[in-house]
């Protein structure tokens, strides 16, 4: 049957897919708009799932304050490449999304793919078809939401990074800007070394001890290869003891005697360590964790030389971060 271009341009209207996929659709459907548009879902479909395990580190992060800077969105559309991220329908796209998340606020990013967009198809549609269109994986990466009595945001001039913050009261915009471009920046895991995560903090701590371990028997063998005349630094491997056995630099009787002090000064010091010494080493090192990776303890990166924590109270000393949500494309 022949199809009409107004009949084409109708159902790329209703569907906002290209003008070749909506004449094939309608060709397939015999002219049904309905089963047209199932078509073109469907073909969004196949195309997705095609694509499923594709890595989406393009696109678009966006954050909301909503009205009374006491609540946030943060929601980000996916893609594949630059090139789709900055095309106007994608963009479109992402930002009526975050228009559907500030306005329904729905709990979760299973409620918020879910909910219905100004044309009546959900937001899960929606993303599909436009992956249908554009050929590549698009998803909805992250879904944040946030309440606190004062909230600030930031998002980086790529919108590859956003940040939302709430503090306890409310600061000086300027401030709540600032806090958010630090976390944007810094990636802090917490706010504080009390809200870590249990299992980070355990996680942190095993890595710290056997770190401290490692160095200490490391210490032990480089000892007591120096005792021997053999320097350290030519036999840290097998493969460096084979070729510097191979370039003279070690003779072979000096490569088997360092293999017997690295087995035996290891063995013995692994099963001698001092484990008071380990445990105050690893917490140490835990500490320098938290001043590093914690948004109160880190150097406030505008100023330096001061803590965030302490940059805040300069400005308003009873004011203080309750929470935080960041999300980056490319972590």
């Amino acid at each position: 049957m022949e199809i009409k271009a107004t009949d084409v341009a109708k159902l790329r209207k209703m569907t906002g897919a290209g003008m070749m996929d909506c004449k094939k659709a309608l060709v397939e459907a015999e002219g049904d708009f309905e089963k047209a548009k199932e078509i073109i879902r469907e073909k969004g479909k196949l195309v997705a799932a095609k694509r499923a395990d594709r890595e989406t580190t393009e696109g678009s992060v966006i954050a909301k304050v909503l009205e009374g800077n006491q609540k946030a969105i943060l929601v980000s559309l996916g893609c594949e490449t630059d090139f789709v991220a900055k095309n106007d329908e994608f963009t479109a796209l992402a930002n009526a999304i975050a228009e559907v998340a500030a306005t329904a606020y729905p709990a979760t990013k299973e409620d918020l793919l879910a909910c219905k967009m100004a044309d009546g198809r959900t937001v899960e549609q929606a993303v599909t078809e436009q992956t249908g269109k554009s050929g590549e994986k698009h998803v909805v990466a992250c879904y944040y939401t946030l309440e606190a009595p004062y909230i600030g945001s930031y998002i980086h001039i790529n919108h590859k990074i956003a940040t939302v913050v709430g503090f306890n009261k409310e600061v000086p915009a300027d401030l709540a800007k600032h806090i958010a471009m630090q976390i944007t920046a810094m990636n802090p895991v917490a706010v504080n070394s009390d809200s870590v995560p249990a299992e980070v903090v355990e996680k942190e701590l095993a890595i710290a001890i056997e770190k401290t371990k490692e160095e200490q028997i490391l210490k032990a063998v480089e000892a007591d290869l120096k005792k021997a005349g053999i320097n350290p630094a030519h036999v840290d491997s097998e493969d460096h003891i084979q070729s510097n056995t191979a370039k003279g630099w070690i003779t072979p009787e000096q490569a088997d005697l360092a293999r017997q002090i690295i087995k035996e000064t290891s063995e013995k010091k692994a099963a001698n360590l001092n484990e008071g010494m380990i445990q105050n080493i690893a917490k140490g090192r835990l500490a320098k964790f938290f001043k590093e990776q914690t948004l109160e303890d880190q150097e406030f990166v505008m100023v330096g030389k001061i803590s965030v924590k302490d940059h805040i109270a300069s400005i308003d000393k009873d004011a203080k971060v309750v929470a935080f949500q960041r999300f980056s494309l490319t972590d």
